[in-house]
């Protein structure tokens, strides 16, 4: 199995830290964020990781190059022109993600998920990962139904910026700028999207204040 990690955004929310770093390649104790989730999706035994890219995208691919010194292979998609939105990002890294399902996460997450059995064998158009609503973001996305159905009445939860997707949730897609949301609100329609609510570590490194927190948490 492949992955992607969606790391062509500005980071605008943390400048100026971003005015020269790219978001991904910020401190977290002994590492960045993005080699951490790299590390995490070696352990969970991917061996070929696809990373779109964008702002000050030379200093990434100078960073992690090839992939080999983490055990894995890198493929960069650029995008060079205009930023892409999640939805739009994958679906032009397509041709190198192939025909099966992949893991797909933000490089601006820091959490310890384990990708265990259940997730990998998750078979839906997508499977999605939630954490409990955080102070930012009180309201949740998408709630779970009895069965593991994601769906949009009851309570809801975050998503996680974690995901198992099927190509085809791309089929009727047209290259462009538009937003993951907008395939899974289709796909929560048909009743194909699962998830599941993971209590562990998760942080998402949004803000300065997030970032610190971060720091703090893990030491």
């Amino acid at each position: 199995m492949k992955a992607m990690i969606l790391a062509a955004g500005r980071g605008s929310r943390l400048k100026p830290l971003t005015d020269t770093l790219p978001k991904p390649l910020l401190s977290i104790g002994s590492e960045n964020l993005i080699e951490h989730n790299v590390k995490v999706l070696k352990q969970a035994g991917i061996d070929e990781v696809i990373i779109n890219i964008s702002h000050h995208a030379e200093q990434i691919v100078g960073h992690l190059g090839d992939g080999k010194r983490y055990g894995v292979t890198i493929h960069y998609s650029y995008e060079r022109d205009r930023l892409l939105g999640t939805g739009g990002g994958i679906f032009q890294a397509l041709p190198l993600l192939g025909n099966e399902p992949f893991i797909v996460m933000s490089a601006d997450i820091w959490s310890d998920f384990p990708f265990d059995r259940s997730f990998i064998e998750a078979n839906n158009e997508a499977h999605l990962i939630f954490v409990e609503n955080p102070n930012y973001h009180p309201i949740g996305d998408y709630a779970l139904s009895d069965e593991g159905k994601v769906i949009f009445e009851g309570p809801k939860f975050t998503y996680g910026n974690i995901a198992k997707l099927h190509p085809k949730l791309f089929a009727n897609c047209q290259p462009g700028t538009f937003p993951l949301s907008q395939l899974f609100n289709e796909a929560i329609s048909r009743g194909t999207v699962s998830g599941e609510l993971y209590r562990g570590k998760w942080f998402n490194v949004g803000t300065i204040e997030e970032l610190e927190r971060l720091r703090k948490a893990i030491g």
